[in-house]
């Protein structure tokens, strides 16, 4: 939510330019309309069958229709902000988002996933408070909050994964790594609501329940969450020796230094990065961009935007649901190596989202289609729980969050590089044609990465997990020969 509040109230926050009439008009828009007649003060619209003006198109920010339905236009300011410009204002969160990923993991795992995680989210939901006075400054303040708010929110992802090297055993960590996609949850929620927010009382307001929100999660994350089973007070000491029995001696007590070498020269490190790096390159461009592409190039309304950009996340995290209870139960009943149901889940991730992104690009101004692809496109990122998020805990639960920290320095990457790509490509020129272009440059990233990854991985436990057990190991080696 702190994240991505910014993609939506965006829309409403950019006053309307001549060109995104002429585009509207001219493509998309004449399909849904049976006739339009322009005047001087307003445009007239007879629509098809029952629906009326509000149901299809923002009146205030897209056409020069009458301003009488939307009092927030008239009382809250907007900014004269070009494509190019929305598009560092949007991209600010992740320039230097990348470079408190790896410390973050390491953070984790000395002081804990409660203290990183839960002060990492804060600093965001406090600074999110600010952002309607930064942005009334100009853009470039509101960059400089946005970036400092992404350099605090960089440690938390990354330090997740310690936490879950500690409390889940080996055969279930697809199903729970699914919790990770809370992300779905808060985009599914935060668009539509937003949409509402903004359309009722101003898209100001779309920051202020964001941060009373956050709050009101820190207050519980510190009361109930806990680092361990053994640091947990109402476990039961049931589940706490089945955890622990499961998680065996994969989890160290107290870890050696990090290898660095190992890890920077170890391939399926790489490849899982990859995979992350170009499945994370198709949802931030669909996630970051698909309120403004529903806006100019189909037409829909702030509340009608809200929904349709929310809903491929509802589907999203129920598709990383099902597919974690397969992978889960291939592993469980040996029907699968641990690695093909990695690869498998990865093939949908990454493949699977190229393919409706592909066809996403090819959908011109069928609004239906559009929404269709998108939705699927999005969905299929789904299943990186069971893929590359779960790959790396499976490789070496010990530094799991220091692996995590750079899977999430390349998604980081990617959410600088996507908004930028977009603003270039559709700079003053909202097009159909233009956004074919955008969709084709994340289905050529989607498609890289799945069969990479598909060729090169192998998901299975690394000798320098324990470093400190490889020493006696190798010595023994060399007196054997």
């Amino acid at each position: 939510m702190i994240r991505i509040n910014l993609n939506i109230a965006i829309v409403a926050m950019i006053q309307a330019q001549p060109k995104d009439n002429i585009s509207l008009t001219s493509e998309c828009l004449s399909n849904n309309l049976s006739s339009i007649i322009n005047t001087d003060n307003y445009t007239t619209l007879t629509f098809p069958g029952n629906f009326s003006q509000d149901d299809f198109m923002e009146s205030t920010s897209v056409l020069p229709f009458d301003k009488s339905n939307n009092n927030y236009d008239k009382t809250h300011e907007k900014f004269a902000w070009n494509e190019k410009i929305q598009g560092y204002v949007l991209g600010s969160f992740f320039w230097l988002h990348w470079t408190t990923q790896i410390p973050g993991g390491l953070l984790a795992s000395k002081y804990g996933t409660k203290l990183v995680f839960g002060l990492s989210n804060f600093a965001g939901v406090v600074l999110c408070f600010f952002i309607p006075y930064f942005a009334k400054y100009g853009s470039m303040s509101l960059m400089i909050l946005r970036l400092i708010q992404g350099v605090l929110c960089g440690f938390a992802w990354p330090s997740m994964h310690d936490m879950t090297a500690r409390w889940i055993p080996p055969n279930e960590r697809s199903n729970f790594v699914t919790a990770y996609l809370g992300s779905s949850v808060g985009a599914a929620i935060t668009y539509p609501i937003c949409g509402y927010i903004i359309h009722n009382w101003g898209w100001e307001w779309v920051f202020y329940s964001s941060s009373a929100f956050g709050t009101t999660w820190f207050i519980f994350w510190w009361a109930m969450v806990h680092d361990s089973p053994s640091q947990h007070p109402r476990i039961s000491s049931q589940e706490k020796e089945y955890i622990l029995r499961s998680l065996g001696q994969s989890v160290a007590k107290k870890k050696a230094p990090v290898p660095w070498a190992a890890i920077l020269k170890n391939r399926t490190v790489w490849m899982n990065i990859l995979a992350q790096w170009g499945g994370l390159w198709g949802l931030f461009t669909l996630m970051t961009q698909a309120p403004t592409y529903f806006k100019f190039i189909h037409g829909w309304n702030i509340k009608a935007t809200g929904v349709l950009s929310g809903l491929p996340h509802v589907l999203r995290m129920l598709f990383a649901y099902i597919f974690s209870q397969i992978g889960d139960y291939l592993l469980r009943t040996n029907k699968m190596k641990r690695t093909n149901v990695r690869k498998l889940a990865t093939a949908f991730c990454c493949i699977g989202q190229g393919v409706f992104m592909l066809a996403l690009a090819y959908s011109g101004c069928h609004s239906m289609a559009a929404i269709v692809f998108l939705t699927m496109a999005v969905a299929m990122h789904g299943s990186v729980s069971t893929g590359p998020l779960a790959s790396i805990v499976d490789i070496s639960p010990n530094y799991a969050a220091v692996l995590m920290g750079f899977l999430n320095t390349a998604g980081a990457v990617v959410g600088f590089f996507t908004p930028v790509v977009v603003g270039f490509l559709t700079f003053q020129n909202q097009t159909t044609p233009q956004w074919q272009k955008v969709f084709w440059v994340s289905s050529l990233w989607l498609f890289l990465s799945g069969f990479l990854y598909i060729f090169f991985t192998k998901s299975e436990l690394q000798s320098w997990n324990s470093p400190e057990k490889k020493k006696p190991e190798e010595e023994h080696m060399v007196v054997k020969a």
